[in-house]
């Protein structure tokens, strides 16, 4: 008997009718798993909003843009960071009904760690390629992830409705730099609608069931998982043996951690409870466990008394790439922070953090992330989400420093650095990347790839439109301004893909600013010796204009150990002690001018410079007008 059920999402708070039946009947053979997987901008979330449509999941006065990006943050800047996982129910032209599990997911090349996590829940893949961009970076890295778990794929062609679609030219892209065929590739409008029930059509065809045993012990793969404050850890899971039911007692290979089933469900895109989840099928389970630690995305779920005989593989653990320090501007805010970066934490296993202390910032965390993307959502989501007002000091990454006595360590802040007499050799960490670009724009990117250290290796003609560069760059020249300089020199037709390569040696140095002869650790940088000069220049310029006068003369210098390499001065506080002097005999002038330099000379002997918050900010973020 079919009941209704209206259930809010906590996330975004819209309120969706679903008609669920008091028992799941799907039969095996009529699921489909599958991701839509695309380079950014392509249009993934747009085709997950006209299948939802199309399918009558979502009434159409609850239709939005996006509906599947749930956060403020992915509304804001119209891009999807989190994996999304919603079920429709589709009717066929065969006359059947078949149950499709869609998981959207990011095209950012950041966010690389999230779309291999849904390709292991999923049996297909939907290739998204923009009609009028053709086959970029991301295009090309998503294909080789798909390809490489074994999936079916579904080539489609997106924004047909533009007038500079060429769709026969993308087919022939897609068969010569992706080997996949593209003949019976599904041309669609996410924006109209147009071809979206070709590509459901093709999905019920193209994609292969789920196989499991409903009779055998569970097993289950833990996708996802967020905080709830009233129901505990929801962890979001694939069965693929056995089945879940409220009331039942499962446990988790990894953690060994046991918990009783409060409630199971599925996401249409709110979350709908049902009776249970069979095997092949996506759905949340309730926990109820109040310890966001205690579940670990990747992690096998299982019967307590009947475990089954292996845990599934889960994921290869997502390793840092760009660090930087987080401190909250009021430092009774510290536990706060920490608490929000473990509530993170739950659902984005690839944030990593340690304490940190910094003598002008205070108490703090140095925070791992994926890229410079990922360093921003986060920041933004913990400002947001936990209101927080925080200051991030300036990315670094992990360096290996070979020491004098034989030994290596691994330093991620520049405070850790050892004195420059004990170190014999600094490594640092050199990518494997790729540029896409139209031919005219190769001599720009091969002069940018050259500024920042990097080194072409070759180029590989891929279409008489399309050229793919291939060269080693370091992290740290990436990290900066790279990807901001290649959109603006290639007038935004370039697109970039990168993976970690090896660790190499560089001239590296420590570059310290003292003020009035004292080092802020805030403000130091490990950097190539050939760029310290600029940078050293650029920041004694900045702080010149943002710290505040005193009444006497501050000098600001940028050092490498005790060479100093520039500098700019803040100039005193002069007050005018000729105001009453009205002629008479010039000594009596001389003297009250050399009484003034006296006490400027004692007073920047025992004086300290006190720097505001705001100037650390406004060095750190580049914002130098606004804090003049």
């Amino acid at each position: 008997m079919a009941e209704v059920r209206f259930h809010p999402n906590p996330t975004t708070g819209i309120v969706v009718c679903g008609i669920m039946t008091a028992m799941n009947t799907t039969d095996i053979s009529h699921i489909r798993n599958f991701s839509i997987v695309a380079h950014i901008d392509h249009g993934k979330s747009t085709i997950s909003d006209r299948i939802l449509e199309l399918t009558h999941t979502v009434e159409e006065r609850d239709l939005t843009k996006q509906m599947l990006d749930s956060m403020d943050i992915e509304q804001e800047r119209g891009i999807t960071i989190k994996s999304n996982a919603v079920r429709v129910m589709y009717d066929a032209d065969d006359g059947e009904t078949y149950q499709f599990n869609l998981i959207d997911t990011p095209g950012h090349v950041d966010f690389t760690y999230e779309v291999s996590r849904s390709l292991a829940a999923c049996e297909g893949a939907v290739l998204v390629v923009d009609s009028t961009q053709g086959v970029e970076a991301q295009t090309v890295s998503n294909a080789n992830l798909a390809m490489n778990a074994g999936l079916d794929i579904v080539p489609c062609i997106n924004k047909i409705d533009l007038p500079s679609a060429h769709p026969e030219e993308v087919k022939e892209e897609i068969e010569e730099d992706l080997a996949i065929p593209a003949d019976d590739a599904v041309c669609v409008s996410g924006k109209t609608g147009e071809g979206i029930h070709d590509l459901l059509e093709a999905i019920v065809f193209l994609v292969s069931p789920p196989k499991g045993d409903a009779g055998a012990p569970l097993k289950a793969l833990i996708l996802d998982s967020y905080f709830d404050e009233y129901r505990g850890v929801v962890a979001y899971v694939r069965v693929f043996d056995g089945r879940i039911e409220p009331g039942d007692q499962l446990s988790m290979m990894q953690t060994g951690e046991s918990f009783l089933v409060d409630g199971v469900g599925c996401k249409r895109p709110a979350e709908v409870p049902l009776d249970r989840l069979d095997v092949g099928e996506v759905g949340y389970v309730v926990t109820g466990l109040k310890d966001p630690e205690s579940v670990h995305v990747g992690d096998t779920l299982t019967y307590r008394d009947r475990p089954c005989a292996a845990a599934l593989p889960g994921y290869r653990e997502a390793k840092p790439m760009v660090y930087t320090g987080i401190f909250p501007i009021d430092n009774k805010e510290y536990e706060n922070l920490r608490d929000a970066l473990e509530k993170l934490h739950v659902n984005d296993p690839s944030l990593t953090w340690s304490p940190e202390t910094s003598v002008a910032l205070g108490f703090g965390f140095r925070v791992g992330f994926l890229g410079l993307l990922h360093m921003e959502v986060v920041k933004e989501r913990l400002e947001r989400e936990f209101d927080l007002d925080l200051i991030a000091t300036s990315p670094s990454v992990d360096y290996h420093v070979y020491k004098t006595d034989g030994t290596m360590i691994e330093v991620k802040s520049p405070q850790d650095l050892p004195e420059p007499t004990r170190i014999e050799r600094i490594e640092e960490p050199y990518l494997k990347a790729k540029i896409i670009v139209p031919p005219e724009f190769t001599g720009a990117v091969i002069q940018l790839v050259v500024e920042h250290r990097g080194v072409t290796q070759d180029m590989v003609y891929l279409t008489e439109k399309s050229v793919e560069v291939h060269f080693d760059i370091p992290l740290a020249e990436l990290i900066l301004d790279f990807f901001d300089q290649l959109k603006s020199r290639t007038k935004g037709y370039a697109s970039l893909d990168y993976e970690f390569d090896e660790y190499h040696q560089s001239d590296l140095v420590k570059l310290d600013i003292l003020l009035a002869g004292e080092e802020v650790d805030a403000l130091s940088f490990i950097v190539h010796r050939d760029k310290a000069y600029d940078l050293a220049r650029g920041l004694c310029d900045k702080l010149k204009d943002i710290i505040p006068r005193q009444q006497f003369e501050v000098p600001i210098q940028g050092a490498i150990g005790n060479k100093i390499i520039s500098r700019s001065t803040v100039k005193a506080h002069r007050k005018d002690v000729l105001a009453k002097c009205y002629g008479g005999d010039i000594s009596r002038k001389r003297k009250l001018l050399e009484k003034q330099k006296e006490g400027k000379k004692r007073m920047k002997m025992v004086g300290r410079v006190e720097v505001p918050q705001e100037a650390f900010i406004a060095a750190l973020s580049g914002d130098v007008e606004t804090k003049k």
